[in-house]
Order: structure tokens, then sequence, then C-alpha cells
């Protein structure tokens, strides 16, 4: 709708990974170096992780367009199956002309896949995308299907691609061995402002734009918005560029158009903590109840912890008071002669203490009076000359 508007041959900023739109930042650039070092010296199991929106399926892309001929390289676009489904379909895509309904039958024919591409100087990689999905006992399948290897080298190389949540299931217990065996792992980060100007020019370049048809304000809105993530500035920027257009500019500048998108798009925005200025100008009752349940959930947080504590202190004082008890009986019934002495030095001892402590309470009490009746003169004093004077 908008193309002729703006001169463009097609959609700059498409969901789909188009490879003609194909731009490689210094992250993914250096996510693709790592990775590509990994397949060629068949280090095993490699790791990508990133946020929902960051790229990796671009990354993905780019690298099997990478590959040189020597390398076999099957994707699993969701690895959310049963076992058997998962055998079956990396059977198909490894062009395996068999369906099995044993892991015996399959292993068998995966390993005589592997040794052939072996014989031939050709290296096979496994590519695992949405790894997050995968269940702990097909990942356990995953693990050992890289025993399948020679003595100088590895056969299979698994390439994890997934969203961080992935690292919270291999620090199970239960995955300790897939996660010592994983040699390389990187983790792409979401694009910097700068990077996202590069990114919006290179996509309208592509598509035909000869201008700047994005302000700076207006990219910086879009990266505040976004936060740097490829996929929303694609749906922001596609939506900024069909508003403009029935609104008649040719560039884009307004904030405001860029913030109405993203209220379209219903695109949460983070808010900083409000500085003193920013609750006087706004309403008191939407900036600053939240700090006070924060603060209050604080507090509450902190009488259950101390509530949690008073048992194990009673059970604790308890313990030492029966201790000690136990500790006087067996001495007066040992040695109750020098129980009685013992016992009556500590009363003296405790009479001498507390008149030492009622002995000075005393003397406070009296200095304090006597600074009290010192000053009264002064007081009376100080009014009789003020009265004179006036």
């Amino acid at each position: 709708m908008y193309l002729s508007y703006y001169n463009l041959n097609k959609k700059p900023f498409q969901i789909s990974t188009d490879p003609k739109f194909l731009w490689i930042g210094e992250k993914h650039k250096e996510a693709l170096a790592i990775l590509s070092y990994g397949i060629l010296d068949n280090k095993g199991f490699l790791f990508l992780t990133g946020d929902v929106g960051t790229g990796k399926t671009t990354i993905i892309n780019a690298l099997i367009n990478n590959l040189d001929d020597d390398v076999i390289a099957a994707h699993v676009p969701d690895p959310g199956m049963e076992n058997f489904d998962f055998f079956n379909f990396i059977a198909n895509v490894f062009s395996i002309d068999k369906k099995f309904s044993t892991k015996g039958e399959f292993l068998n024919h995966l390993r005589k896949f592997l040794n052939d591409a072996y014989s031939k100087n050709k290296k096979v990689l496994l590519i695992i995308d949405e790894a997050q999905r995968l269940k702990s006992e097909l990942l356990e399948e995953i693990r050992l299907l890289s025993n399948i290897e020679r003595q100088d080298t590895k056969l299979l190389n698994i390439f994890f691609v997934g969203q961080k949540e992935f690292n919270n299931i291999l620090i199970e217990p239960e995955n300790r061995a897939l996660r010592q065996r994983i040699t390389i792992n990187y983790h792409i980060e979401p694009l910097t402002e700068n990077e996202t100007k590069e990114y919006i020019k290179h996509r309208l370049n592509i598509a035909g734009s000869k201008r700047n048809i994005f302000s700076s304000s207006a990219i910086g809105e879009i990266f505040s918005l976004s936060k740097g993530f490829p996929r929303l500035i694609n749906i922001i920027c596609d939506l900024a560029l069909l508003t403009g257009y029935v609104k008649e500019q040719k560039t884009i500048n307004e904030l405001t158009l860029i913030k109405e998108c993203a209220k379209e798009l219903q695109i949460p925005t983070e808010k900083a903590v409000p500085q003193k200025s920013q609750i006087a100008e706004s309403d008191p009752k939407q900036e600053v109840a939240p700090i006070e349940s924060q603060i209050a959930e604080n507090e509450s947080n902190q009488e259950v912890k101390r509530g949690g504590l008073k048992p194990a202190v009673k059970v604790l004082g308890c313990f030492f008071l029966l201790v000690s008890l136990l500790i006087l009986s067996w001495w007066y019934i040992k040695y109750p002669a020098e129980f009685k002495i013992k016992l009556s030095n500590i009363n003296k001892y405790m009479t001498q203490i507390i008149d030492t402590i009622n002995n000075s309470k005393s003397e406070q009490l009296l200095q304090s009076s006597s600074t009290t009746i010192n000053s009264k003169p002064v007081v009376q004093k100080y009014s009789i000359n003020q009265i004179d004077s006036e």
C-alpha cells in the first residue's frame, strides 16, 4: 500500500527472514565466526542462545548458506516431539530412506550414514532449533548420538539454538553429562542504538529507498521501544510506514507517531523509578503506589524471614538451658558442699552488681536534678533582664 508513496520496490520490514535483507552486525559476525570454527574443527556440541526476536534464525540461515559443500546439514525447526518421531525426522532430513520402529535399527543406519560421510571427507551437522522445548529424556537420547564417533574425531556435530531458558534445562543434575560436552556457547545480545540505525538504513536501501525515511529522533524512539530486538524493530517500522502514508508524511520524524504505533501494537514499555520532580508533576496514585507496594512487600518478606528464625532460636535456647540444668544437677549430687559454697558466692557477687547499678542510677538522678535546679535561676535572671531592658 505504501510502496509507491515512499518509492520502494518491496516491503523492507517483513517478519520473514528474506536472505536479500540479511544484515550482519558485529554480534552476528562474531557468532557466525565462532560457530563456523566449531563446525570445521568438529567440536561436537555447540550452543547459541538469545532472547525472543534477537535474530537467532537469521544466524542459522546465514550459517547454512555459508557452509561449504563438504558439510551435510540438517535443520530441526521444532524438537517438541516423541523420541521415535525425532529419530525418523532426522533420518528423513539426512536422506536415510527408511522408517524406524526400534532404536537399535535407527542407530545402525545412522552409524553407517556417518561413517560413509567420513569416508567421503564430509562433516555432518545437526541443527536443533527451539532447544528450550526439548524434554529431558529426548535430550539425553541426543547426547548419546554423539557417542557414534571415531577414535580421532567426532562424526556428528550437534548445534543447539534456543532461548535463554535452555540454560535452566542444562543446569539440571540429570543433564550434567551433556553440559560438560558443550564446547562452544555463544549468547547473542539485542542491537545497540547505532546498530538499530544501520539496520533500518540497510533494509530501506535494499527495498529501493534513496533517502532517509526515518529521522534520527524517530530511530531513537524506535530503539527505545523495541529495546534493540530486530523483530520488534521490523514490526514498529512497518506500521510506522503505513501510518505515515495515511497521514501523508514523506519523512517520519514525529515521535508521537512512533508511540502511537507502539501503543496500537501493545508493545510494553519499561517505566523507570520516578524522581521527585516526576512524582510532583504526575498523579501520585499512579507513581507512588507501586513503590510503596514494593517497600511493603520487602518489609513483609523481612518479617517472614525474621519469623522463620524464631522457632530455631527458641529450640536452641531450650537446648542450652536443659544442658545447663543437667550440669548443675550433676554438680550438686557429686559435690554438694562445694556447690553450696559456690552458690553463696554467686549470690554475693550478683548482690554487689545490683547495688552498683542502683548507686549509679541514684547519682545520675542527683546530677540531673541539680542541673535542673541550677538552670532555673539563669532562666529567671534572663527573664528579669529582658523585662528591665524593655
